[in-house]
């Protein structure tokens, strides 16, 4: 049922416009900075000396690096610039290693108030520690809308209690916010821009999503569980009070990859996760889709793992604010660059605030294809939307999907109480 539909010229073409869009790198910033070699040992030697509970500073200016710099194994200590319009750490044109600064198996680790920029891979990873905190940076590609740049501007992967605040990102290949792998998780007052996604939480088990800004993204959050990852079964998480506007940007992804089949104008989209509650966000101007809520099947990508599951359950969508009425008519023309893009703008002709796709686990479904309670996708008070549901599971094949397809949102008037996130108050919370 997954096959795609054939393109038909008009399809060509947009698909022709679009890669045409994506050509021409810019050169990248080097306005200022300078090589020096000692320069980049003093940073590295900072970080290997730093002792425990200590702080590590770097000072105010343009740095350029070839190599990447590196801190493992600390505890208690903070890396921190003079502002992120201050210090600047550019690896432009890096010929050593594949992040920009890597830290690993630290505990209670706080990266702060600088910019870093334009790495081989991802300007700044940070792989097995637990207490992160990373507040007031900027991270960027100044080469623009680039699938040969890195894929993610800050990322956080198999760690714990992470906090992410005050950051803004831009021109990831993949994500800009991306935090996988790990549990107990805020991501708050971030602005992600003209990324491929502006915010992913993937893989990650008690997450808060709260005050963003997702905008000029080909996808504004997503929230995915996948397959044959260290960290599966990713789950319990709450999503409120963001902003999604515009989200339709290239999507420029690098091909073969998850986020590369998001189809631009996409404001939210939940994947194979259980227990997300998703209120109080401001959706606005995507001019594909709203907030989708879909299984891994729908990317058309093999499994090949035994303890996955697929499916969406206990997804609860409810209070958000939808509007495309920013739009012109010629914006409002929903995305015929991706597979997705073009299977929902031939179903339901015209982009939709809410979508299901209908799929469910054979297992627990009843032969309605309704899921048990506690199960289920509940979708309560966010004003007059248009709204679809693909019905997959009837599906066996494209045909059957336009069949089949219908646009009855009462069957998901429901509600959740339990999705307690990272337990953070949305009513107090800061």
């Amino acid at each position: 049922m997954y096959k795609l539909i054939n393109l038909s010229l008009l399809v060509i073409f947009f698909a022709f416009l679009q890669a045409c869009s994506n050509s021409g790198k810019k050169a990248g910033d080097t306005d200022g900075f300078v090589y020096d070699e000692k320069i980049e040992k003093e940073f590295q030697e900072k970080l290997i000396l730093v002792e425990d509970g200590g702080t590590v500073e770097f000072p105010e200016g343009k740095f350029l690096f070839k190599k990447d710099l590196s801190m493992e194994g600390k505890k208690n200590v903070t890396i921190k610039g003079a502002g992120a319009g201050k210090t600047i750490l550019s690896f432009l044109g890096q010929t050593e290693g594949a992040e920009g600064i890597n830290i690993t198996n630290c505990q209670n680790v706080t990266i702060e108030q600088f910019t870093i920029q334009d790495a081989k891979g991802d300007n700044l990873k940070l792989k097995g520690c637990d207490g992160v905190i990373i507040r007031h940076m900027n991270s960027t590609w100044t080469t623009g809308a680039d699938t040969s740049n890195g894929n993610y501007g800050y990322y956080p992967v198999e760690c714990k209690n992470v906090l992410m605040e005050h950051c803004e990102v831009s021109y990831c290949a993949d994500a800009g916010v991306y935090v996988g792998q790990s549990t107990n998780v805020i991501v708050r007052h971030c602005y992600a821009h003209h990324n491929v996604a502006g915010i992913e939480i993937e893989n990650c088990i008690n997450s808060d999503v709260y005050k963003n800004k997702a905008e000029n993204n080909a996808g504004g959050i997503l929230v995915f569980d996948l397959p044959k990852l260290f960290q599966g079964n990713g789950r319990n998480a709450k999503i409120w009070d963001n902003d999604c506007l515009n989200n339709n940007f290239k999507n420029f992804g690098k091909p073969g990859s998850i986020v590369a089949s998001i189809p631009p104008g996409s404001g939210l989209i939940i994947m194979a996760t259980d227990s997300v509650d998703v209120f109080n966000n401001r959706i606005i101007n995507n001019k594909t889709v709203g907030i989708s809520t879909i299984s891994y099947h729908l990317t058309g990508k093999p499994i090949n793992d035994t303890t996955y599951g697929p499916y969406c359950t206990a997804i609860y969508i409810h209070d958000n604010k939808f509007d495309r009425s920013g739009l012109s008519l010629t914006e409002k023309v929903p995305d015929l660059s991706t597979d997705l893009g073009k299977l929902l703008t031939a179903t339901f002709k015209g982009a939709v605030d809410i979508l299901v796709d209908g799929s469910s686990d054979p297992k627990i479904r009843d032969k309605n294809g309704q899921l048990p309670e506690g199960k289920r996708i509940c979708i309560r008070n966010n004003g007059k939307v248009t709204f679809g549901n693909l019905n997959a599971w009837k599906a066996s094949g494209i045909k059957d999907i336009m069949n089949y397809k219908d646009d009855d949102i009462t069957k998901f008037d429901c509600s959740y109480t339990g999705i307690r996130g990272n337990n953070t108050d949305p009513a107090s919370a800061k």
